[in-house]
């Protein structure tokens, strides 16, 4: 009856493979259809296999949801390279490809949309992926104060939102793809951020 779970953990599949396609599967019917009209019928057929296999792994389509967003992190983002503008140039640009890989726009757009009447999507979206990336960044910026490359009352969150916001500005004017944007950014902050006395 449980032959295709792991003996640690119900829920959890043998197959790697099921797993991530079910996984993409429900990111996608969520940023096309949203939270209320996408089924597990549907995420079933999209991904290729039954609906008692996906309950085998998720009891509810909320657990499966959760599995999807929690899925979009920063698992695979570059590891540091100790040079404090090559590591925001990298974290950005990974940012940028997850966003693209998992047609991110448009499931930021439907977590947005629901949060009356489901929150907890985009509770789990910035608790998953948003805050995560938004730590590497402040990782090497406090690197980067410390080292003293950026002044010592930098505003840290401040900075990291400067980061990250020119991705979703340029989205909106249709500035979007522009290979150069997260080089731009990291020169804009760090220049912003320089101490004084230590260069133009």
């Amino acid at each position: 009856m449980h032959d295709d779970k792991t003996t640690r953990g119900a829920g959890r599949p043998r197959s790697a493979e099921k797993n991530d396609a079910i996984l993409r599967a429900a990111l996608d019917l969520l940023a096309r259809q949203g939270y209320v009209r996408m089924t597990l019928d549907q995420v079933a057929a999209a991904a290729g296999v039954s609906k008692s296999t996906i309950h085998l792994r998720w009891k509810t389509k909320a657990d499966l949801l959760t599995a999807a967003l929690a899925a979009v992190r920063t698992a695979d983002a570059p590891p540091p390279s100790g040079d404090v503008r090559t590591d925001l140039v990298d974290i950005l640009r990974d940012f940028a490809a997850t966003i693209a890989q998992v047609n991110g726009m448009a499931l930021i757009g439907t977590c947005l949309a629901e949060e009356d009447h489901t929150p907890e999507l985009l509770a789990l979206l910035r608790a998953r992926s948003v805050l995560p990336r938004r730590a590497l960044l402040r990782e090497v910026l406090e690197r980067a104060r410390e080292e003293g490359s950026i002044r010592p009352d930098t505003d840290l969150e401040a900075a990291v939102s400067a980061l990250i916001g020119p991705f979703y500005a340029d989205y909106l004017a249709g500035r979007g793809d522009r290979p150069e944007w997260a080089e731009q950014a990291v020169d804009l902050i760090l220049t912003a951020l320089r101490p004084e006395g230590t260069g133009k």
